[in-house]
C-alpha cells in the first residue's frame, strides 16, 4: 500500500485556513466601521468640541475664576479633540466590537466554553466602563480639588490640554484593568494557577501588591491612591466569591463527571 502524498495532506488543510483569514479579515473590517461610524455621529453630535469641553469640565470646575485650559501646539485645538472623538468612539462601538471576536472565536469552542466565555466578555466590558466612569465621576474631581486647595496663591494653574489628555488616558486604563480583578481572579481559578482558598489566605499579598501598583500609575496624592486602592481590594473579594459559583458551572462534561460526591471545586 503507497503512503500518502504529503501534497496531497497539504491541499487538504489549506482551505479551512484560507477560509479563517478570510473570515478574520471580515471581523476586522466590520470591527473598523463600526468605530468608523461611532466617530462620525460623534463628530456631528455632539462634536469633538463639545466632548473635550465635556472631558475637562472636572478640571475647569475647580480651576480659578475665569481660568481656561491652554495650547502649547499650533494644531493642539484641532488634533486633541479629535482623539477624544476616537477614544469615545472606540467605547460607543465596543460592544460590537466585542461581538465580532465572540463570533470568531466561538464555532470553535465546546458548549462548556461558550458558557465560560460569554460571561467573562461581558462582565470584563462592563467592569473596565465602571472603573473609566468611576475615575472620571468622583476621582477627578476629588483629586483636582485637593491640589487646588494646596496650591500656592501665586500659581496660576494653566494646565495644557494635550497634558491634560494624557493624564485622563492613563487614569483611564488605570482604573479601567484595576475594576477588571474579578475577571482575573475568576479566569486564574478556572485555569487552576491558583485555588479559592489559596487567593483566600494570599489576601494580604494582595493588599500590598495592589497599593504599590496603586502608587504607581496614580498621581502622587493620597486621594487617587486610596481611590484606586480600596475598590481593587472590594473586587478581589468579589472575585473570589464568583469564583467558587463561576467555576463550578463551566465545569466540562468529563471533569463534573469525575467529581466524587460532596467533593468541592
Amino acid at each position: 500500500m503507497s503512503s500518502p502524498d504529503p501534497k496531497d495532506e497539504l491541499e487538504g488543510s489549506e482551505q479551512p485556513f484560507v477560509t479563517h483569514l478570510v473570515e478574520l479579515r471580515d471581523r476586522l473590517i466590520r470591527a473598523v466601521v463600526a468605530v468608523g461610524v461611532a466617530f462620525a455621529i460623534l463628530a456631528i453630535w455632539p462634536g469633538p468640541s463639545a466632548l473635550y469641553d465635556l472631558l475637562a469640565a472636572p478640571l475647569v470646575a475647580n480651576l480659578p475664576q475665569g481660568t481656561t485650559l491652554i495650547a502649547t501646539n499650533v494644531i493642539s485645538p484641532f488634533l486633541v479633540p479629535l482623539k477624544i472623538t476616537l477614544m469615545a468612539a472606540f467605547m460607543l462601538a465596543l460592544p460590537f466590537v466585542l461581538y465580532q471576536v465572540w463570533a470568531f472565536v466561538a464555532p470553535g469552542l465546546y458548549s462548556h466554553e461558550k458558557r465560560l466565555v460569554v460571561p467573562l466578555v461581558v462582565s470584563s466590558t462592563l467592569l473596565f466602563l465602571l472603573g473609566v466612569a468611576f475615575s472620571y465621576f468622583f476621582v477627578f474631581g476629588q483629586v483636582f480639588k485637593a491640589i487646588q486647595s494646596v496650591a500656592p496663591k501665586s500659581i496660576t494653574a494653566a494646565p495644557d490640554i494635550e497634558a491634560y489628555l494624557g493624564f485622563v488616558l492613563n487614569m483611564f486604563i488605570a482604573f479601567g484593568l484595576a475594576f477588571e480583578v474579578p475577571v482575573a481572579v475568576v479566569v486564574l481559578v478556572r485555569m487552576g494557577v491558583f485555588s479559592v482558598e489559596q487567593l483566600k489566605a494570599w489576601r494580604g499579598y494582595f493588599i500590598v501588591i495592589a497599593a504599590i501598583a496603586s502608587a504607581v500609575v496614580t498621581p502622587p496624592d493620597i486621594i487617587s491612591m486610596v481611590a484606586l486602592l480600596l475598590p481593587m481590594i472590594i473586587l478581589y473579594e468579589l472575585g473570589i466569591l464568583a469564583a467558587g459559583v463561576f467555576v463550578r458551572h463551566t465545569k466540562a462534561p468529563d471533569e463534573a463527571a469525575g467529581e466524587r460526591p460532596g467533593s468541592g471545586s
